[in-house]
């Protein structure tokens, strides 16, 4: 996916996690419904489990709502069991892909080496990724949050992704599913930090990259965090898999 010469809308991404069957499916109806009454501000994508991908993108075929995959494979192809592909995301009407999402990091040990690779794989394949980054609690308070994320950052994103469409997403650790919420001024502070360092590494595409936030966006807390500088949309967990709340998070913007 070639970069648009505007800057990017805002995404509000609503990530589903290891959540939804079949019935799932109606919440991202009724998402489509309301975006066709009252069209959104911000770019919508959801992505649920891979079981439900292909199934998700008929659904909601021919409306505003993107979807995309969780994570993806670094190679195209070949035996890596219980893996899928880029190409296999976009074959099932997948556009975007959630690279090195902490739960990825933390549950499967993988290294920013691996999510660059998986970020190189979606940008082959047409995708757009959306490379994750983040501290745990235990680096924020020795004070090496900052640098640490900085360095993600860098490690994370391959050349290739020069020129194309794609986000970062700052979701701390420790608010993952927590119900705890980084402070408006850690998250301006961040984000300020990795798009210094976008501006390092790609000029002035770097300057308009959205960084989104993830970690217990809330439709409480939503218009605080997404009027925040620097801060180009939100990376949403379960509040996402209820039409109503993500709704009212999408509509925040």
């Amino acid at each position: 996916m070639t970069l648009s010469s505007t800057k990017p809308r805002p995404l509000i991404a609503g990530n589903w996690k290891m959540n939804g069957l079949a019935a799932a499916l109606d919440e991202a109806r009724a998402v489509v419904a309301d975006l066709e009454i009252q069209p959104a501000a911000a770019r919508v994508a959801i992505f649920p489990p891979a079981t439900l991908l292909s199934r998700l993108s008929e659904a909601v075929g021919g409306s505003a709502v993107l979807t995309g995959a969780q994570d993806c494979h670094g190679k195209p192809n070949g035996a890596h069991t219980g893996d899928i592909s880029a190409g296999m995301i976009a074959d099932a009407g997948g556009s975007l892909v959630i690279c090195g999402h902490s739960e990825r990091r933390t549950d499967h040990g993988e290294s920013s080496e691996q999510v660059a690779r998986k970020a190189e794989a979606a940008i082959a394949a047409g995708l757009e990724p959306i490379v994750c980054v983040g501290e745990t609690l235990e680096t924020r308070e020795a004070g090496d949050a900052v640098a640490f994320v900085v360095a993600q950052v860098r490690e994370s994103l391959p050349p290739s992704v020069a020129g194309k469409a794609f986000c970062v997403a700052y979701e701390p650790l420790w608010a993952i599913g927590t119900g705890r919420t980084a402070s408006v001024d850690n998250i301006i502070e961040m984000h300020a930090a990795i798009r210094a360092e976008l501006a390092a590494i790609f000029g002035e595409q770097g300057k308009a990259v959205p960084i989104l936030y993830g970690g217990s966006v809330k439709p409480e807390n939503a218009g605080e965090i997404l009027a925040a500088a620097e801060v180009g949309g939100a990376l949403v967990g379960g509040a996402s898999l209820k039409a109503v709340d993500f709704l009212a998070i999408i509509r925040a913007v």
